[in-house]
C-alpha cells in the first residue's frame, strides 16, 4: 500500500503513539516544566496557524478540520511484522470509520486539541507541506518526543503485509509484502522552539519507492509536526524552513499572551 497524502499523516503518528507506547503520565518531564508556553484552547491553537501573509507571497495556506480528507475505505489494515512499528503505518493510511469511532481515540494520550493545515508553494507545485499543531497537558509532549526516539531501533528496517483481497472480489492479487525503512534525519531546532526530530520513512513494494519525510518540533506543551512527500526519482525534501520557523514563532508568540 503506497504512502497516500490524505491527510497530516505525521499529526497523527503522534497521537498514535502515545497510545502504542502508553504514555499518560500527568506529571511532565522537567524539560516541559521549566519551559515557557501555556496550553492553547482549540480556538487558540487554530488561531496560531500561519495563514498566507505570515509566509510572504507564492505560499498559500489551508486549514483543516481535523483529520480532513480520511476516505474511510473499509480496505482493512496494513500490519507490521514489528508490533512497535504498527502506529507508524496506522498514521500513513487512511482509518476506516470503524476506526475513526474507536473509543481508544479518545484515549488520555491524545492531544487534547489539534489543528491540521496543508501549505502550496507557487514556486515548487510537488512540495507541499501538510502540518498539524496538536496540543498536550503539561509535560505529555517531551515524554511523546522520548517514545518516538525509542522507534529508531526496533523500525529501522520492518515488513507489512496488506489484508488479504475479499473472498467475494476473485482475480484480484495476492497481498504484496512491503519492505520499510525509518531514518533518522539531522535537524537542527528552529529558534523558538524546545526540541526538534526528523526523520524519513519509506514504502518499497517492488520497484515502487515511495517516502515521507517529516519534522516535529516540540514548542512548550504542544508539537509541530510537518511532513512531505516523494518517489524514488524525486525523494521526499526536508519542510521548507520558512514554513517550520513561522509556525514555531506564531506558537510561541500565542503561548505567551496572557489570558
Amino acid at each position: 500500500m503506497p504512502l497516500r497524502p490524505v491527510r497530516p499523516p505525521a499529526a497523527a503518528l503522534a497521537a498514535l503513539l502515545m497510545l502504542a507506547t502508553g504514555c499518560t503520565a500527568v506529571g511532565g518531564s522537567s524539560a516541559d516544566r521549566a519551559g515557557p508556553g501555556r496550553e492553547l484552547s482549540a480556538a487558540e491553537l487554530r488561531a496560531a496557524a500561519v495563514a498566507d501573509s505570515d509566509l510572504g507571497a507564492g505560499y498559500t495556506v489551508t486549514v483543516m478540520t481535523p483529520g480532513h480528507g480520511d476516505t474511510g475505505a473499509g480496505a482493512g489494515r496494513e500490519v507490521a511484522d514489528v508490533p512497535a512499528c504498527q502506529p507508524l503505518l496506522d498514521a500513513v493510511t487512511p482509518a476506516t470509520p470503524a476506526a475513526s469511532a474507536s473509543p481508544a481515540a479518545q484515549a488520555p494520550g491524545y492531544p487534547y486539541a489539534e489543528t491540521d493545515l496543508s501549505v502550496a508553494r507557487a514556486a515548487d507545485p510537488r512540495g507541499g507541506v501538510y502540518g498539524g499543531l496538536l496540543g498536550y497537558r503539561t509535560g505529555r509532549a517531551a515524554v511523546l518526543q522520548a517514545e518516538l526516539e525509542k522507534l529508531f531501533g526496533p523500525c529501522a528496517a520492518f515488513t507489512s503485509m496488506a489484508p488479504a483481497p475479499p473472498a467475494e472480489k476473485p482475480g484480484k492479487k495476492a497481498p504484496i509484502r512491503t519492505r520499510h525503512r525509518l531514518n533518522r534525519e539531522d535537524t537542527p531546532t528552529p529558534g523558538g522552539a524546545d526540541a526538534a526530530l526528523g526523520f524519513t520513512l519509506t514504502n518499497e513494494s517492488g520497484s515502487a519507492v515511495l517516502s515521507q519525510r517529516a519534522v516535529l518540533a516540540r514548542i512548550g506543551p504542544a508539537l509541530a509536526v510537518f511532513t512531505t512527500f516523494g518517489v524514488a526519482a524525486e525523494p521526499a525534501t526536508a519542510p521548507d524552513e520558512v514554513i517550520v520557523r513561522h509556525q514555531v514563532a506564531k506558537l510561541r508568540a500565542a503561548q505567551a499572551k496572557k489570558k
